[in-house]
């Protein structure tokens, strides 16, 4: 993470920003994000980022209101030249600290808006990809919302490298293909390109979303062995980019390029 943030439109440094722990924020991990790529100093897809992040918010019941389109874009601007971000990442929170569930409180304030920035994500040479032992529920309510509830996921990420391995593939309680533990998925077979459908509970991904407006492919709903016979396999995310991956299971996979890996040149 780079030195300063952007809290509530106010440029700080990362190591003064406080939260309150009497929050509905600490309490439920009550929060909504989205993460985006920035690439010769400009933000990636903004508008999907945008309408993603506004409408997971009304899911939620967490009312942004208060924070203009406008200023939200302002402020991820302003904190991106202050870290001179030329090619990197930035995320924006928006943080609930209002009263709610089990425990009341007072609360003077309702939603902080925390905007940080990091460089991409580090690719290594020979991605390593598994099979995540834990299943993600394709019925949960928080099903392909980027919510601050990122612990599962985390969990799942850490047993992956644990194991030596860059990422897990997750699949939901029907043992369907639903993402990585922090990326879409996308495999080719005999020439043709799939991903799973938003059925699985995969997150809508905005890097996904492009990728599916710019090249031809099925989304579907397959099971796991779907990916044994994969000739190729690429995770995409706005830290990772696209990233094609070199072995699934210990198997080796081809690395013949493909076109998709010509849609983001930043890489």
């Amino acid at each position: 993470m780079h030195s300063f943030v952007s809290f509530n439109s106010k440029i700080v440094s990362r190591l003064t920003v406080e939260l309150p722990a009497v929050s509905s924020a600490a309490f439920y991990g009550k929060g909504i994000f989205t993460t985006i790529a920035v690439y010769g100093g400009k933000l990636f897809l903004w508008e999907k980022h945008r309408q993603r992040l506004y409408e997971n918010a009304r899911k939620l019941n967490i009312n942004i209101s208060e924070f203009l389109e406008e200023r939200v874009k302002a402020s991820l601007d302003e904190i991106i030249q202050k870290n001179k971000v030329e090619n990197g990442r930035a995320r924006i929170t928006f943080l609930d600290e209002s009263s709610g569930g089990l425990w009341t409180f007072e609360s003077n304030r309702k939603i902080s808006l925390l905007i940080t920035t990091a460089d991409l994500r580090e690719i290594p040479k020979s991605f390593q990809l598994t099979v995540s032992p834990h299943l993600i529920n394709s019925t949960s309510p928080l099903a392909g919302i980027k919510s601050c509830n990122y612990l599962e996921k985390i969990l799942a990420l850490d047993h992956a490298n644990e194991r030596g391995f860059n990422e897990a593939i997750c699949l939901n309680e029907r043992g369907e293909i639903a993402s990585a533990c922090m990326a879409n998925i996308f495999w080719l077979n005999d020439g043709k390109q799939y991903t799973p459908s938003l059925k699985t509970g995969c997150l809508p991904g905005t890097t996904r979303e492009f990728v599916i407006e710019n090249i031809k492919c099925a989304e579907v709903e397959r099971g796991g062995e779907a990916l044994l016979r994969a000739d190729s396999i690429f995770l995409t995310s706005a830290g990772l980019g696209i990233v094609q991956v070199a072995e699934f299971e210990g198997r080796k996979l081809s690395r013949e390029r493909h076109e998709i890996l010509a849609l983001l040149r930043f890489r």
